[in-house]
């Protein structure tokens, strides 16, 4: 198969382009890796609770999500190098607002900090969603007749890029021994989240002097208002539902699955190898897509990823052993390996004339969903479910860590969630902290912070022997409960893709739909073979 769709790009650096996009998506892929293997970090240098955390990393797919969609627009009338030259400089300027948090942080607090986060992690994703508009249009007119296949094989750089962030996260976190003390402090955040430069990089070297063929549909004369037009049906309308809970079950989880499974293993490590791991089978799987659909056919492959998605996570909510861990997380990798490029191999293969306005605008709301609810809609219940559990068992406990000010998603009640930073300073017994203030006192300087924080201290170490055990059951329940509650929305997905699948059965069959004057793209590209 491979061999018959290469005969048939439609360019002859269509190899070149395909695997500049794979890069392009490899950098997405280290940095939102690293982003989760850091969130510790964040919560304990600034005190932020899960929700603002959530809050944080949904703020970044928000980003990516609304970016998607407008530049999908107009992608083929500025010019897909353009747009990709553009989301270089973008990647380079997130850098830069989120490495000065701790700069904020110190002049203005932590609502300085978080702004610079937030704002950092947004502009990274406009960078991220500017080449998600360009790259999956570019890889579906490179490769006509086999869409599914090589729309995996580019969304490979996702868990690609998840394994070498996650890598990198495993070496360069701290070591802690069992009764807390630091054997090895962790390299510094900032270190870490400069990692991702280096496929920005690599993805600017490939692309230089290339040339980019417009999408499918513009290169046979469909106007952006025709492609608009042609997704206004029922069907693409459930498509984008669709998509919306792909997001959700996929990036939405994707930004808490190592915090949960480190505390269920009661181990942040082997959480964070659990998530390499399920990212490397990802990254493997992703290659055999193509064999898969011509067998079972794309919605049938939906189907399946669905109802193994949702076995994973209720397993995962319900694991109480290593083994049980990765078993589980052996099934809803497996089941969301596939979910995001078919969705957008099947949206272009029965909207072809949408071209890159019918790719963007699903990747659009994917990410949308996955930013505005399932990232901070994960983190509250993971707030919810251990501020009831610590509240339930141990009152007092619950009054000296949770946060001074109740915080609400939508329009789900207000709770007072567990501090991050309190939380921090009682796993390692204060020591960390000790260490903030002997060099603050070696430099002669003082920091509110710090001092708010080392106050509350004094008051709780007393009762810290007592305190830690329902802490950890209480953060151990919040995320048990938050994957189980997921769970459903696989289900959901499965009973939809089963209802398409009747659909089409009854229509002769699912089958994908081609412009009949697309067979010879106009203004051919010009540009090497791929060496």
């Amino acid at each position: 198969m491979s061999n018959d769709s290469d005969s048939a790009a439609a360019a002859p650096n269509a190899k070149r382009l395909l695997w500049a996009g794979f890069m392009a998506i490899l950098a997405a892929g280290v940095g939102f890796s690293v982003r989760g293997g850091i969130l510790g970090q964040w919560a304990e240098d600034f005190g932020f609770t899960m929700t603002e955390l959530g809050t944080i990393t949904g703020g970044g797919l928000t980003g990516f999500g609304v970016v998607i969609i407008v530049t999908s627009l107009f992608a083929d009338a500025i010019g897909y190098g353009k747009l990709m030259t553009g989301a270089f400089v973008l990647h380079f300027i997130s850098a830069v607002i989120t490495l000065a948090a701790p700069a904020a942080f110190e002049a203005g607090g932590k609502d300085a900090a978080f702004q610079c986060l937030f704002w950092g992690m947004f502009i990274f994703a406009v960078g991220n969603g500017v080449c998600e508009a360009v790259v999956n249009p570019l890889t579906a007119t490179l490769f006509p007749k086999s869409k599914t296949h090589y729309l995996n094989i580019l969304h490979a750089g996702w868990p690609a890029g998840l394994v070498i962030g996650g890598l990198a996260s495993a070496f360069m976190a701290a070591k802690v021994d069992t009764d807390g003390t630091i054997l090895k402090a962790a390299v510094d955040w900032k270190i870490q989240m400069s990692l991702f430069l280096v496929p920005v990089i690599m993805y600017g070297m490939m692309l230089l002097g290339q040339r980019f063929p417009k999408s499918e549909a513009a290169a046979a004369g469909v106007s952006t208002g025709q492609m608009l037009a042609s997704v206004v049906t029922p069907l693409f309308f459930i498509l984008l539902v669709l998509h919306a809970l792909v997001g959700y079950v996929e990036l939405g989880t994707d930004s808490w699955i190592s915090k949960i499974t480190g505390s269920i293993m009661n181990d942040p490590q082997k959480g964070l190898m659990l998530f390499v791991y399920t990212s490397s089978l990802m990254f493997a799987l992703r290659f055999v897509a193509g064999p898969i659909v011509h067998r079972i056919s794309p919605l049938g492959l939906l189907f399946v990823s669905s109802i193994l998605g949702a076995i994973g996570l209720t397993l995962l909510g319900t694991a109480t052993s290593v083994m049980m861990c990765v078993l589980a997380a052996t099934v809803y990798a497996c089941g969301k390996t596939f979910l995001w490029p078919t969705m957008l191999a099947v949206g272009s293969e029965r909207f072809p004339k949408g071209g890159a306005v019918a790719i963007g605008l699903m990747g659009g709301v994917g990410m949308l969903s996955a930013g505005l609810i399932g990232g901070p809609a994960i983190g509250y219940k993971q707030d919810y479910y251990a501020s009831q559990d610590l509240r339930d068992n141990a009152e007092p406990t619950y009054e000296r860590y949770s946060v001074e000010t109740p915080e609400g998603f939508l329009f789900l009640p207000k709770i007072k969630g567990l501090d991050g930073a309190k939380v921090g300073v009682l796993g390692d017994q204060g020591k960390e902290l000790a260490a903030v203030g002997e060099a603050l006192a070696a430099d002669g300087e003082t920091d509110e912070n710090y001092n708010k924080l080392a106050a509350w201290w004094k008051t709780a170490k007393p009762y810290a022997s007592e305190d830690k055990a329902p802490v950890s059951a209480a953060t151990l329940a919040g995320g048990r409960m938050a994957l189980l509650l997921t769970a459903a929305v696989p289900t959901i997905m499965a009973v939809l893709y089963l209802l398409l699948i009747l659909g089409f059965k009854a229509t002769g069959g699912y089958r994908a739909v081609h412009i009949d004057d697309a067979e010879k793209l106009s203004g051919g590209i010009e540009g090497p073979m791929e060496a």
